[in-house]
């Protein structure tokens, strides 16, 4: 067993611990950690407590974690596009409709899989099924991952995703017309409170800013460049739809009435990074696939 250790922050304080423990560990769901809490492995401030118990700022709750079951990740040639590698870390171009990591469930097909054929010196930091994962992308949006290669070069990675000097930029089409050229979202999100399937911007949620500039405007669209200052699940499509503005095809966080993009419409092109061993900043972009500029262009002679 695994003990992971937990300082209960304001922003949580006052909920029952296994949704305290779910929302601070998002890996981690409510009825896992319920089962937890009635094997005892769960411990606050060094005692066992029922799952209803609500959590205070200051607790140090301590979780035995169980480990998995070994699962087998099967490399498979995807055809990554790889574009850039060395001995430490390698930038990969994810093609929309690829998942990063293995699942229960859904074991091949992934971006894990594709880089297990490709190379099999990745940082073991998240364990078998996430070799090498520093950060990652939805499903549907495509665009620029760092993987880490050695533990060190995993280290330093996460290390400049916490200090927020990791530079990542997205183009997202939204629905509306934007009329101001930039502006700055800073709002905290939390899992909905009303659906666990989602993200919200939440008054006791966790600390999340973009900033966006409008690049083109579209009729009732608008193309927008993304900064992510904090790399919140979804962040861009729950703050984007918070101030009004919803990802065109976005089947979670969009409107009904949207074009048919199987997905949202959302490209991670600039990703850029302090080498974790030269210590250079390293900076790569990457084009809009085609399906997104063939939409673009439509939406342009529909004008």
């Amino acid at each position: 067993m695994a003990v992971v250790s937990i300082t209960i922050e304001q922003e949580n304080a006052g909920e029952r611990i296994d949704k305290a423990l779910s929302s601070i560990q998002e890996d981690w769901s409510r009825s896992q950690i319920a089962s937890w809490i009635t094997d005892g492995i769960v411990k606050v401030n060094g005692e066992s407590v029922k799952a209803k118990y609500k959590v205070k700022e200051g607790d140090v709750i301590e979780v035995d974690v169980p480990e998995a079951e070994p699962l087998e990740v099967i490399p498979e040639d995807l055809n990554l596009e790889i574009v850039y590698e060395d001995s430490d870390v390698l930038v990969v171009n994810k093609p929309k409709g690829m998942v990063v990591h293995p699942a229960p469930g859904h074991m091949t097909g992934t971006l894990v899989n594709g880089l297990m054929y490709h190379c099999k010196d990745l940082s073991g930091i998240n364990g078998v099924l996430r070799p090498g994962i520093v950060h990652r992308i939805d499903k549907d949006t495509s665009g620029l991952l760092m993987v880490a290669k050695n533990d060190h070069a995993h280290h330093s990675l996460v290390e400049q995703l916490v200090n927020k000097t990791v530079t990542r930029k997205y183009t997202a089409l939204v629905h509306g017309h934007i009329a101001h050229d930039k502006g700055t979202i800073d709002a905290p999100i939390a899992r909905d409170p009303k659906d666990r399937q989602k993200q919200a911007v939440v008054d006791n949620g966790k600390h999340a800013v973009t900033h966006f500039q409008v690049t083109e405007r579209l009729g009732n669209y608008t193309l927008v460049e993304c900064r992510l200052e904090t790399g919140r699940t979804h962040q861009i499509r729950v703050h984007m739809n918070y101030i009004g503005f919803p990802l065109v095809g976005d089947p979670k966080y969009g409107p009904k009435k949207t074009i048919d993009f199987g997905g949202q419409v959302l490209h991670a092109g600039v990703l850029g990074f302090i080498h974790p061993t030269s210590k250079e900043y390293l900076e790569f972009e990457v084009p809009l696939p085609d399906d997104f500029e063939a939409l673009l262009e439509q939406l342009r002679q529909n004008q």
